[in-house]
């Protein structure tokens, strides 16, 4: 190739990554959910999953992949082709992973890029209606005169909804049985049949259950009370000071997804979420909205990697 042709080669390729973010997307989307349908993941994801397919003209094709915390979502994911057409729809708990699992089939930090977060929401502490535990208090005593009785569902191993039970085990120096489960549906279906105590019900998918009054909240775990349950009081303020602790929602892409195409994801992220209907729909499962660049993102899923190794390591929990 003599030297002119290959001036026109690199012309070509710097030229093709723009373009390629302008058409993007000329197919179907795949969005990869880390959690089966009817999680707060996944009621979530669907928000954003159909107004990007009303925006981009594209169908956005919500695929779950349960199990393993989110793990197998995450490997399905990093496996992708680098195009832009396959994303990982995943919760705080992609982060948690590192800690929890001695082997993971990727790599958290270099296989993914981060795109952007959707939004944060608390977890709310629930039980059985017939329940003998009205408060926080009721549940830390009973935990403490009988360590381990008491058991406590999550959505997973390495879900947010696992950290969050290990995080009050922790500051509250209680015992409690962690019962996991492959997502929130199942988790709070077993509440519902009285098969389990309690389980940290992220706000978005418990409403409905509580409003039928097959559950009774608690407590929720952010420092300040839900928008959407303002009766209901804070871990914080019903003894636990300090206790905050919230769901949090991201895309991710696999490594060597073109930066165009990355930036062009985000910018449709915070285009959708600032959608009224959207922000509506989101403030009214009890979303607090997250706003971020892929640069401050990334520094985000690092500090909370960061967090989520230091309660892991104080709890006493080895990675599996």
């Amino acid at each position: 190739m003599n030297k002119i042709n290959g001036l026109f080669v690199v012309l070509g390729l710097a030229l093709a990554a723009p373009l390629q973010a302008a058409d993007f997307p000329t197919k179907p989307v795949r969005f990869i959910v880390a959690f089966p349908p009817g999680s707060a993941t996944d009621i979530v994801g669907r928000l954003y999953t159909q107004k990007w397919t009303e925006m981009w003209g594209q169908q956005v094709i919500a695929d779950n992949r349960p199990g393993a915390g989110g793990s197998i979502a995450a490997a399905i994911a990093a496996k992708a082709t680098p195009d832009g057409y396959t994303l990982l729809m995943h919760s705080s708990g992609h982060t948690v992973n590192p800690s929890l699992y001695a082997k993971l089939p990727f790599d958290t930090l270099k296989d993914f890029v981060d795109i952007g977060p959707l939004a944060q929401q608390p977890n709310v502490m629930v039980t059985h209606p017939s329940s003998p535990y009205n408060t926080v208090q009721d549940v830390l005593k009973a935990a403490a005169a009988k360590p381990g009785a008491l058991n406590f569902a999550s959505a997973g191993v390495g879900s947010g909804t696992h950290l969050n039970l290990e995080k009050l085990k922790l500051m509250a120096k209680v015992n409690m049985t962690h019962v996991p489960y492959k997502g929130s549906a199942e988790a709070l279906g077993d509440v519902v049949g009285g098969r389990v105590d309690f389980y940290f019900a992220p706000v978005s998918t418990m409403q409905a259950q509580m409003q039928a009054g097959k559950i009774r909240a608690i407590a929720v775990s952010t420092i300040k009370r839900s928008s959407v349950l303002p009766n209901v009081p804070t871990i914080a303020e019903s003894g636990v000071p300090g206790f905050d602790f919230s769901l949090w929602f991201g895309i991710w892409a696999p490594t060597g997804v073109p930066a165009p195409v990355i930036s062009k994801i985000a910018t449709s992220i915070k285009a959708a979420g600032n959608d009224p209907a959207v922000k509506a729909k989101l403030a009214g499962l009890g979303n607090e909205p997250m706003d971020m660049t892929p640069a401050q993102f990334a520094k985000f899923v690092r500090d909370e990697i960061a967090t989520g190794a230091t309660v892991l390591q104080a709890a006493g929990i080895k990675p599996q």
